[in-house]
């Protein structure tokens, strides 16, 4: 069995890809039929796919939160829960904690662990700075791509080999266990002797240090004899994050902020939504033309970590000052010279006492009022709203450039 066959992590995300079942057992042995019990009381997790394997449960995996391994139980039970809200995730956490009575303890993911980690097992990333590269890997998203096109592969011939009452042929089943998995040409190139290239330094010293007296002699500010590694990869830049009210009143909450500032239409919020967060991407052409940038949007900063509120761009708002009480800064008037403020109402409606009162520091916006989509004129009252949403990330995207966000770095304070 390979190093990407044996990782805990990369089986859950291929069994995840397949749909092949994943069955906590009390035993090691991975053969078929053996009863599914509560994770509480599992001793190993047991992968049907791409290969049928016993792992057990509190095997560390790649995944390091506060220089740390988390558990393969932990990862697991967060993918279980990931459709929550992050108290009712909290809470269930608690709950199997007590369950497994000191024996062992679920790790809770902070919002942007949870959230990173989720899009990395659904395959909608092949990247995250909290998964460790693959021993034997320089970078671990090359393997993670080869194992899931390889696990699609593998599903669309099982597929198509089934029988007519919807079973795989035994016999089959025995042919495809023998395939031998072909790589690509990365991993083919890469092959099983590692080769020593430090000769290669000391012939091409003279060259650079010729290189670089020449650039000094131009005006350039790189040192004399100073060679500049040309493989080294770039800090991986975070995602900035928008704050949003959590206020029944809001205009706009997890339901519909998607639609608004993606789409560029309102809807009514969905009040009995339970999502906690969720991201959104956008090229900002003054900060990066080439790459979209990844927005994280959340209610509140309760899972929030000290270094977040510096990826903190915009925070929406109502005007109540209690929706500041768990802030880094409480008082509205400190909280508004760090990060920008945005408050959106209807049209003909002034915006409340408290707003006016922050001043240039919160962008007030108003949109149409809300026509039911049966009403007359419903839908033709709406395209005043993509004009308010690029009024906003204008604003937003003015105020990231004036506080150091850059096509490769982010502020390091705010």
């Amino acid at each position: 069995m390979t190093n990407a066959e044996a990782d805990p992590l990369l089986l859950l995300r291929q069994s995840i890809a397949s749909g092949g079942a994943i069955i906590p057992t009390t035993t090691a042995d991975p053969s078929p039929n053996i009863p599914e019990v509560p994770l509480a009381q599992a001793t190993h997790l047991q992968f049907t796919h791409p290969a049928r394997v016993a792992i057990p449960i509190d095997a560390p995996t790649r995944f390091v939160s506060n220089d740390r391994p988390v558990d393969l139980r932990s990862i697991y039970f967060a993918w279980l829960n990931r459709e929550i809200a992050i108290p009712d995730y909290n809470a269930s956490a608690t709950k199997l904690n007590d369950e497994l009575a000191g024996t062992a303890a679920v790790h809770k993911f902070a919002f942007v662990e949870r959230l990173d980690l989720i899009t990395w097992l659904e395959g909608a990333s092949e990247e995250s700075e909290y998964i460790k590269p693959l021993i034997g890997e320089k970078d671990g998203a090359p393997a993670s791509a080869t194992a899931v096109a390889a696990t699609s592969k593998t599903v669309l011939v099982s597929s198509s080999a089934r029988s007519g009452r919807g079973t795989l042929d035994p016999r089959l089943a025995q042919i495809y266990s023998g395939e031998r998995r072909m790589g690509d040409r990365n991993t083919a190139l890469r092959g099983i002797k590692p080769t020593d290239f430090s000769h290669v330094r000391k012939v091409a010293q003279p060259f650079m240090s010729r290189k670089t007296s020449s650039s000094t002699n131009t005006g350039s500010s790189i040192p004399s004899g100073v060679a500049i590694p040309s493989h080294q990869k770039p800090a991986r830049r975070p995602d900035p994050i928008i704050l949003l009210s959590p206020s029944a009143s809001s205009l706009l909450r997890m339901s519909n902020v998607k639609a608004f500032l993606e789409g560029g239409r309102y809807t009514p919020p969905d009040h009995n939504s339970t999502t906690s967060m969720l991201h959104l991407s956008r090229i900002m052409k003054d900060i990066d033309p080439n790459r979209p940038m990844r927005f994280i949007l959340v209610e509140g900063p309760e899972q929030f970590k000290p270094e977040y509120w510096n990826r903190v761009v915009a925070v929406f708002t109502t005007g109540q000052a209690w929706q500041f009480k768990n802030y880094r800064w409480s008082n509205p008037g400190d909280l508004f010279k760090h990060v920008l403020g945005v408050y959106l109402g209807w049209r003909g409606e002034q915006p409340p006492e408290s707003i006016k009162s922050y001043g240039h520091r919160v962008l007030a916006c108003s949109i149409e009022g809300w026509r039911d989509a049966g009403a007359p004129g419903a839908e033709s009252s709406r395209w005043r709203d993509r004009e308010v949403v690029e009024q906003i990330w204008k604003a937003i995207e003015t105020n990231m450039r004036a506080k150091g966000w850059r096509k490769d770095a982010a502020p390091t304070s705010i």
